[in-house]
């Protein structure tokens, strides 16, 4: 339960956070973070815990896509399907092993859905969306690396901070996308 408390906290600043250009993406990232903190408490039923966070991270694809649209560089286009690609092997790989054929499944196609958003975060030209996917992306694979791989020392910890400040630089990112769309605005008027 206490876990929640900083879901909770971040949740109400994204809440509180002005966003006269952003009332759809607020939106979005907020019910992103809710999905996420549901995802965490439930995680000890592993598979459900899965599926929140899944369906929070389509929920902050959605909102990336609200963004005025950038393409990611290439450098990063091919840096998160090598990852990606990796990580699916290595996973794939140890789960059949493992006798895990449905996990494995269900596995891979979370890794594409949150490299997907991943992408899409930079898509958004937001410093404080594209930091927090970023984060996400490695406590998710710190997590995974721990519970299916190999045991890592102090994952407890480094998962909990890079979640936290994953989904913390999510909610920040409502006022710097007000802030990017004021500015394009302006531009546009120019």
């Amino acid at each position: 339960m206490f876990k929640l408390i900083p879901m909770i906290l971040i949740i109400f600043l994204a809440f509180i956070t002005p966003s006269k250009n952003a009332v759809s993406y607020k939106t979005l990232i907020i019910i992103a973070l809710i999905f996420c903190a549901f995802g965490d408490y439930t995680l000890q039923w592993f598979i459900i815990g899965l599926l929140c966070f899944l369906i929070g991270h389509v929920f902050y694809i959605r909102a990336f896509l609200t963004t005025n649209a950038k393409n990611p560089p290439l450098w990063v286009r091919l840096l998160l399907l090598l990852y990606g690609g990796g990580m699916m092997i290595w996973f794939w790989t140890a789960l059949l092993t493992a006798d895990q054929l449905l996990l494995a499944i269900a596995v891979c196609i979370y890794i594409i859905i949150i490299l997907a958003m991943g992408w899409t975060s930079f898509r958004t030209g937001s410093k404080h969306a594209i930091v927090g996917a970023i984060l996400f992306i490695v406590s998710d694979s710190i997590l995974a690396i721990n519970k299916f791989i190999a045991p890592i020392d102090f994952s407890h910890q480094f998962i909990m901070l890079t979640y936290y400040a994953a989904q913390f630089f999510m909610a920040l990112s409502i006022a710097n996308y007000s802030e990017s769309q004021s500015k394009s605005d302006k531009m546009n008027i120019v």
